[in-house]
């Protein structure tokens, strides 16, 4: 409390163990009562909703640069059930080098392993806000509350100048984006989203817009590609089981992350899970070649889905004129042959009606073959 009392730069940096804990409402009634902005982790996405004015976004490699530009200035850097990863912090010197830290987590074994605290507290982490809210409360009434509107100042001329933005693609081919934003526009507001792991992944933490808690799973720390079809049967099957009737699940995917466990269509399909998958299909790992192409001089290796070449031959064995790439795999129809589904979309208004006409489907699973540009990058990047 002593602490939040002599910042005028505070920053609430808030992980998965905070939303693990459910301690939503008591990081939204922290932030109010304090001022202070709200950073998150991926895991973490949604613990407060997106149209708060306090929440920035997520921090970190890919996150938004308010979230980022506020940690790098803040004097006072809270940590609520957060790890200090190197996806959060980069270089960990140069992390926060201003802020006095206050570390709140679960599990001892983190406070001080990445960085260490000025004031180390292991709990649970909604219990200690609980414990701490009105502490903070009886000190605001003794000495007032410090003045944060320059620091507001500062975060606001950031959320406008560094908007979260995409490049045009200059094939005519979809950016994946748009395709989240729009996703998320002609969702439900109780959809649970779910990802795989790679561009597609943080563009969806992006461009998706967050109301509730416990919206989001993905898989975060070791980055487990395949991991969105079956975690989407499972939040299909298991909403089912605590809610009435279940909740639409949107699985957006990417087509490498996607076949590490396209299999399990075949569960969804027998367990009644009526999974909607949306699959940003550029025939490419898009995340290494993305690595690939600003660090490696476009030497591309072992990221090419579809090598754009014809096949097809003639009666003598010799390439045909008219042949065509083949598509490794054709989504549609593998979705087909499970008993899904299959929609393909090239177009913004082909994409507008696969997602309405998903969204309408509820009896089976429905999969999406969205194209989208191969040389897409996700911004920012530090």
């Amino acid at each position: 409390a002593k602490l939040f009392s002599q910042s005028y730069r505070p920053v609430l940096y808030v992980g998965g163990g905070a939303a693990r804990a459910n301690a939503g409402a008591q990081v939204k009634a922290l932030a109010d009562l304090t001022g202070a902005p709200v950073v998150t982790t991926l895991p973490a996405r949604g613990i407060i909703p997106d149209t708060d004015p306090k929440n920035l976004g997520m921090l970190g490699m890919h996150g938004t640069i308010a979230a980022t530009g506020a940690v790098q200035r803040a004097d006072l850097l809270v940590a609520i059930g957060a790890r200090f990863d190197d996806r959060v912090t980069g270089k960990l010197d140069a992390f926060a080098p201003t802020a006095r830290v206050i570390h709140i987590d679960i599990d001892p074994a983190e406070i001080g392993k990445n960085r260490q605290p000025d004031v180390p507290i292991v709990g649970d982490v909604a219990a200690v806000l609980d414990d701490l809210i009105p502490e903070i409360e009886r000190t605001q009434a003794i000495q007032g509350k410090p003045n944060l509107a320059p620091w507001w100042k500062a975060i606001d001329g950031w959320r406008k100048e560094y908007p979260m933005t995409w490049d045009k693609p200059t094939d005519g081919s979809l950016a994946p984006q748009w395709v989240i934003k729009k996703l998320s526009e002609l969702a439900d507001s109780s959809t649970i989203w779910v990802t795989g792991v790679g561009q597609h992944q943080m563009w969806a933490s992006q461009f998706i817009d967050f109301e509730n808690q416990h919206s989001w799973i993905s898989s975060g720390g070791l980055g487990t590609m395949g991991y969105g079809l079956p975690a989407a049967i499972g939040a299909s099957v298991g909403s089912a089981r605590k809610f009435e009737g279940k909740k639409p699940v949107w699985l957006i995917d990417g087509d490498g992350s996607f076949q590490m466990t396209s299999e399990e269509l075949a569960a969804a399909f027998l367990d009644h899970a009526p999974v909607k998958i949306a699959i940003l299909n550029n025939s490419v790992y898009g995340m290494v070649r993305q690595w690939q192409t600003l660090f490696y001089e476009h030497h591309y290796s072992q990221t090419n889905l579809l090598d754009g070449e014809a096949h097809g031959t003639d009666g003598a064995g010799h390439l045909a004129d008219d042949s065509v790439p083949i598509e490794v795999p054709d989504f549609i129809k593998l979705a087909e042959a499970y008993g899904c589904v299959g929609i393909r979309a090239f177009t913004e208004d082909e994409a507008i009606a696969a997602i309405e006409k998903a969204n309408q489907i509820n009896d089976r699973p429905v999969l999406i073959d969205f194209r989208v540009w191969k040389d897409a990058m996700v911004w920012p990047m530090v």
